[in-house]
């Protein structure tokens, strides 16, 4: 049976199944499974008699249809009885991901009289008094609040709030487990800017700083910019920042891996939505050699006409030799391709078309722009956004050591020098003698990690330097127009 995509525990299912109890049966389960395409992880006997065996087969398959089929083919053997099939990310998912938990115990009336009335008052009035107190004294020290209309989930397009409360819960794990911050889901029923803009305003005084995610281009940029304007915390939008953060972490050992300079290389980027744009603009800070910028309307050029102002800007300071066709030609003897935008764009053919030693991030989720099996027969490295592959390029890696020294910093907001700092960090965790086409990243479960963001981040935040010049230097960069496009 052939299957184009890659099994993943996203889509990890364990099955109850009753077999003879030959000694053949365990074998013939394994090798359905197996002939099915999917992946087995664990295989667990639950129950036995002299007749029957009864056990709990547990695999990764591709998709729900995939393991529809593996099922049907299990289904299908003599002496087999499927008993039960559970999907197990939707058992993680019963009741939620995150729960709130007491600091201090309340264990008798002298507890309760401090924590709250009648001595909650004092620390009330002294907050009045003194605002900035409430950063010392309350949640506000160590909360960020991840804010989300629901417009952009994932890959999945406009789910609406409800449905993108699973990963605003995930993402709320995810900066206590790496970061130590405590965060809470707000998800939002409007989508209107002005709305969601005075809605975060009226919340911020209770968090320390606000993590946008999962909002569309082009509205995301203006709610962006504008909440930087009005609020004294940092504001942060994971899927811009995030992504191009660990984007040149991971590309700057990658040219490292392949013995090249980011001024010498030339760049194709598939996506000039948030992640693409701001990918671009920080290889631009960093002196990148040329970026082709390749979108719905194909590579943004000089002289292309409609676009928007974002895309204007791409086209008249990026593609230096004005090319204007399509993603195949872009990226021929182009030296890394980044794609932030639709699955299965290229072929190995395509990428094998590419300069030597090229460098291939193909990063769309689940499935990347170019199967990274194909890619590796031709590109010197190769990274996904997928767990199960080499050199997953994860936010995680990020944004809980960039809120973490943020928070510990008591910094305002989030600049480009934190930006470029955090990157430098990740980048350097892995180590020049430790890095090679496989290992480009650290494991998000690196202990290291987060830690070095957060000081790296910190020690930016308190000796802010100026950013080295480049071409176009900081002041030619434009800051990203309310109406930029989003990412295909």
């Amino acid at each position: 049976m052939a299957i184009t995509r890659l099994p993943s525990a996203g889509f990890s299912i364990t099955i109850r199944i009753a077999v003879t109890a030959d000694a053949s049966s365990i074998g013939r389960l394994t090798t359905s499974v197996g002939e099915a395409g999917a992946i087995v992880t664990a295989l667990d006997v639950v129950d036995s008699d002299p007749n029957s065996v009864i056990v709990d087969l547990t695999c990764d398959t591709a998709d729900a249809g995939h393991a529809d089929q593996v099922v049907d083919a299990l289904t299908a053997l003599d002496g087999v009885d499927v008993r039960k099939v559970s999907d197990r990310t939707f058992l993680l998912h019963l009741g939620g991901k995150i729960e709130v938990t007491s600091k201090v115990a309340l264990r008798n009336r002298d507890e309760l009289s401090r924590a709250y009335t009648p001595g909650v008052a004092r620390v009330c009035m002294a907050i009045a008094e003194n605002p900035a107190d409430a950063r010392r004294l309350t949640i506000k020290r160590n909360t960020v609040a991840v804010v989300s209309d629901g417009s952009a989930v994932l890959g999945l397009g406009n789910l609406g709030p409800a449905a993108s409360l699973p990963v605003m819960e995930g993402k709320a794990a995810l900066f206590k487990r790496f970061g130590g911050v405590d965060a809470w889901p707000v998800v939002l029923d409007t989508q209107d800017t002005d709305e969601i803009v005075q809605i975060v305003k009226a919340i911020a005084p209770a968090y320390g700083g606000i993590n946008l995610e999962d909002i569309a281009a082009p509205r995301c940029f203006e709610i962006e910019a504008r909440l930087r304007e009005a609020l004294d915390i940092p504001v942060f939008h994971d899927d811009q920042h995030g992504t191009a953060i660990c984007v040149l972490a991971a590309l700057t050992n990658a040219l490292r891996v392949v013995g090249k300079r980011l001024e010498d290389v030339r760049v194709v980027v598939s996506g000039a939505g948030a992640a693409g744009t701001a990918i671009m603009k920080l290889l631009l800070r960093q002196g990148v050699g040329d970026i082709i910028a390749y979108d719905r309307e194909g590579a943004l050029h000089r002289g292309l006409t409609g676009l928007n102002s974002a895309w204007q800007w791409l086209a008249e300071n990026t593609n230096k030799e004005n090319y204007s066709g399509d993603l195949p030609g872009a990226i021929r003897g182009a030296d890394v391709f980044i794609g932030v935008s639709a699955p299965n764009l290229l072929t190995g053919d395509d990428i094998a078309q590419m300069a030597k030693d090229s460098i291939v991030f193909a990063l769309a989720n689940p499935d990347p722009e170019v199967d990274p099996r194909e890619a590796r027969k031709h590109a010197a490295v190769v990274a996904t956004g997928r767990s199960d592959q080499p050199n997953q390029i994860n936010n995680v890696l990020a944004f809980p050591g960039v809120f973490r020294g943020m928070l510990d910093a008591h910094a305002e907001e989030f600049t480009e020098e934190m930006a470029l700092a955090a990157a430098r960090a990740i980048a350097d965790v892995v180590g020049e003698e430790k890095i090679n086409p496989t290992v480009i990243v650290p494991s998000v479960f690196d202990p290291r990690v987060a830690p070095a963001v957060a000081a790296a981040v910190r020690a930016a935040a308190h000796n802010p330097s100026p950013l080295p010049a480049a071409d176009p230097g900081p002041a030619d960069l434009p800051e990203i127009a309310a109406n930029a496009s989003a990412t295909p």
